[in-house]
């Protein structure tokens, strides 16, 4: 078992910039304009690096709701942002990736502090493809078009026939607390690419760097309504975004259960609805690699982000020639994953986001224990003045039938199994109700690409894991979700088609 207990996790001392972010009144950003509540009711802001409270948000009633829906439904129904050029608003989002760019150090610390991550990782991960996400999407504002299309079935030249792409309207957008920033512009660019607008809430649990971010979308010069920004807990104002009648489409990422909620509700309107939700991501290792440097690809795959990650790598699938080998090559890793403070310059992994997310990780780890799992590594908490951490974990001797193996953790656990030939692990890979993401490691080109076309999977890496390009589709397969994320396919699920038939 790994012993980190040496490890000092005292939060480091916060920049005076975030003491004065922290420091604000509570508000709401709607209308282009930081508003009160209709109600004193607030949510805390705990640093989960040592469970201090350390700052309040509004806990948005259903007032507050209605008022950010109402101000999107202006914009969006008088056109102050459809109706201006694509050049101009274009240049408006690459003016507001400008200004993410610029306050990319301050951004970083806030998503450590409230998130838990290492500053480090936040800077080099998530601030740069938040930005990548607004530049990308900006670009498809002037790309969009239509077709002409000739009639199948009447003559040529009695009919003039086209198709025209048209932004759906006002979109609710939820997002996840793993990833805040990077999930909220992942959201917002091509909502507004298309024309949309927008209100965002970020989860209760991270919604500083949303807010910060709404300074951001005034100084950039979106017109009042386009984006607003409102916090609050899942269960209210979440809901009622999801159900208010003046919403055209939603976009949530999270949790499966919570997903399939959304989509029962948005079908009394016929929402338009994209679902990014859980995974129990496959890794297989193929007995061809070079374990030595597979090993820590795998480990990274599970222990990136505190493994609160939709695709982490949580199910290992290690041939049996090479099993043994892999797992003691990950376990050379732990010191290099041990759980540190967010603000520490030597972390690579933190806490947890929360008391609650610790004890669910923790209570699955116990669970894995009594159903007669083994602990290669880690397997429980290292000591802390107050912090959620959870030492990087290694299952072996598990079977399908676990919690551990079926359920997704959200945390820094990897089960790991054996197989023998291809199909063998083709089949367990599929053995879930998931398909977000799966890896593949080999050197042998005809086994990857055959296990890439066996796999159920929304993405499907090889040799690497997690890579994510704001290029590229996202989303997954199953119940992992419905629709795609980035690339054109997620910029064209904020249009509608519109066909026009012209009699000559």
């Amino acid at each position: 078992m790994n012993e980190v207990t040496t490890i000092d996790r005292t939060q480091r001392e916060y920049s005076q910039a975030a003491k004065d972010f922290l420091a604000r009144k509570p508000q709401l950003f709607i209308n282009g304009e930081w508003v009160d509540s209709s109600h004193d009711k607030t949510l805390d802001v705990e640093d989960p690096s040592n469970g201090k409270i350390v700052g309040k948000i509004v806990d948005a009633s259903d007032k507050d709701v209605d008022r950010a829906v109402a101000a999107a439904r202006t914009a969006f129904d008088d056109n102050r942002w459809y109706g201006l050029p694509p050049m101009q608003r274009e240049r408006v989002m690459h003016r507001f990736a400008d200004l993410l760019e610029r306050d990319a150090d301050l951004f970083a610390e806030l998503e450590a502090i409230d998130n838990g991550k290492p500053k480090g990782m936040a800077g080099a991960v998530d601030i740069p493809g938040a930005i990548s996400q607004i530049r990308f999407m900006a670009g498809w504002a002037s790309k969009t078009g239509g077709q002409v299309i000739n009639p199948y079935t009447m003559p040529t030249g009695t009919v003039f026939s086209y198709t025209v792409k048209e932004p759906i309207g006002v979109c609710a957008q939820i997002v996840p607390w793993n990833f805040p920033l990077l999930m909220a512009c992942l959201k917002i660019a091509p909502a507004v690419a298309a024309g949309c607008c927008t209100v965002l809430k970020p989860a209760e649990q991270t919604s500083l760097t949303a807010l910060k971010l709404a300074d951001l979308v005034q100084e950039a010069g979106f017109p009042a309504g386009v984006i607003n920004i409102i916090t609050g807990n899942g269960h209210t104002a979440g809901d009622r975004m999801v159900k208010h009648p003046d919403v055209n489409k939603i976009a949530f990422t999270g949790s499966t259960e919570i997903g399939k909620v959304i989509n029962k509700n948005a079908t009394d309107t016929m929402k338009r609805v994209t679902l990014e939700l859980g995974g129990k991501s496959p890794v297989v290792v193929m007995p061809d690699v070079d374990v030595a440097t597979t090993a820590p690809g795998v480990a990274g795959a599970i222990f990136f982000n505190s493994g609160q990650v939709c695709v982490a790598g949580s199910r290992l699938f290690a041939h049996k020639s090479i099993f043994d080998d892999v797992l003691e090559g990950m376990t050379k890793t732990a010191d290099f994953w041990s759980p540190r403070a967010s603000l520490d310059p030597a972390g690579h992994m933190g806490p947890l986001v929360s008391k609650e997310q610790h004890e669910k990780v923790l209570g699955y780890i116990e669970a894995g224990k009594r159903d007669g799992a083994s602990v290669v590594m880690g397997g429980d908490a290292p000591a802390s003045d107050g912090g959620y951490y959870v030492n990087p974990t290694i299952l072996a001797n598990v079977n399908p039938q676990m919690s551990v193996v079926r359920e997704e953790i959200f945390g820094p656990v990897v089960v790991a199994q054996r197989f023998e030939d291809l199909d063998e692990v083709a089949k367990m890979a599929n053995d879930t109700n998931f398909g977000l993401g799966a890896g593949v490691w080999t050197k042998d080109v005809s086994a990857m690409h055959r296990l890439a076309s066996k796999i159920k999977s929304g993405t499907v890496w090889g040799n690497c894991h997690a890579t994510i390009d704001t290029a590229l589709p996202f989303g997954g397969y199953k119940e992992s979700g419905l629709g795609r994320e980035q690339g054109q396919a997620g910029f064209e699920c904020y249009q509608e088609t519109k066909t026009v038939i012209i009699q000559l």
